[in-house]
């Protein structure tokens, strides 16, 4: 077995995957302006960009040929409500980022969140009931019309990632009703109720506002015949791609999707994750291109054709 081990170009020859820039999204979490910070204290090497410094990221990503950028804001406290009314003003500052970066570098996708978590004054991605209740329903409604809004500013793709049951059939069924057929759903068919989503909660501003957990709607860790289940679901609903979130703790889950529905298959390497990475390489323990680099391959590996990742650009410059 070590003869095609023993150099290199031996080694590049026989590789079973491979990764490249083709692969990478790179989330961006947007600000209004430069009153709103900039550094995300728990994401260290990540930050919080305004419309302006969004452009000019998009304009490295493109250049590297990464494929795809994600869009999170961070909203102000004020500026949220229980309703979440600010998730569908097509003057918010994801629409009007989507419109600026189609605009100004179209050779790139844009991939938007459909979510009421930043938007929510109760800090869950659904709208919440008198009792405490995630109301299912109510909120599918008017995630469809947060996803036709986000169409309509240019979105290439919306990302359903609240969890809600049958919430892709609605989205679908919204956006073709508005004549967006073409817009293409990636829908987080498994995300599981994990510790990682940390530094990703107070990146939006959404973790001091939480009242509660998300356990009832995102799935518990220990099942995968159920996130199986979710995935043919949304499959069913319309789906035109899925998402494992998170990433390299679920590579079975990965796996698993990828060879079951033969849909084009997403991980998403979570804040935790990414974190855990960085602050171990500042501290010495690993090399952090080659973790990065390794983590990303395994990604692939498992089955994901895609890659969301804050480390994008480093990866990018690695492939």
């Amino acid at each position: 077995m070590r003869r095609l081990r023993s150099a290199p170009w031996i080694r590049r020859l026989v590789s079973e995957t491979t990764l490249s820039p083709h692969n990478l999204v790179l989330p961006i979490f947007l600000r209004e302006n430069e009153s709103v910070p900039a550094e995300i204290k728990s994401l260290p090497g990540v930050k919080r960009l305004t419309p302006k410094e969004a452009l000019a990221q998009t304009e490295k990503a493109a250049a590297l040929e990464i494929s795809a950028v994600a869009l999170f804001p961070w909203v102000d406290d004020a500026d949220k409500d229980p309703g979440c009314r600010l998730a569908v003003n097509p003057e918010n500052l994801v629409c009007r980022t989507i419109a600026a970066l189609k605009k100004n570098t179209p050779e790139i996708g844009v991939i938007c969140d459909v979510a009421l978590d930043p938007y929510n004054s109760l800090g869950h991605d659904g709208l919440v009931s008198d009792e405490g209740v995630i109301l299912n329903d109510e909120t599918n409604a008017l995630l469809a019309e947060q996803a036709v809004v986000l169409a309509l500013a240019g979105a290439d793709v919306v990302a359903p990632s609240d969890m809600m049951d049958g919430r892709v059939g609605v989205i679908r069924s919204a956006l073709e009703g508005a004549g967006f057929i073409d817009t293409k759903i990636l829908s987080y068919a498994a995300k599981f109720a994990s510790c990682l989503y940390g530094p990703f909660r107070d990146a939006v501003g959404s973790s001091g506002s939480l009242r509660g957990d998300k356990r009832t709607y995102q799935m518990n860790p220990a099942n995968y015949g159920e996130a199986m289940r979710e995935a043919a679901l949304d499959v069913g609903e319309g789906a035109d791609m899925l998402m494992v979130k998170p990433g390299l703790p679920y590579l079975d889950i990965i796996r698993g999707v990828k060879d079951g529905f033969g849909l084009p298959t997403f991980a998403y390497q979570v804040s935790g994750e990414y974190a855990m990475l960085r602050y171990a390489a500042d501290a010495g323990a690993l090399e952090w291109e080659r973790a990065l680099y390794e983590t990303a391959l395994c990604l692939r590996r498992a089955g994901a054709d895609g890659i969301f990742t804050y480390a994008a650009i480093d990866l990018a410059k690695l492939t």
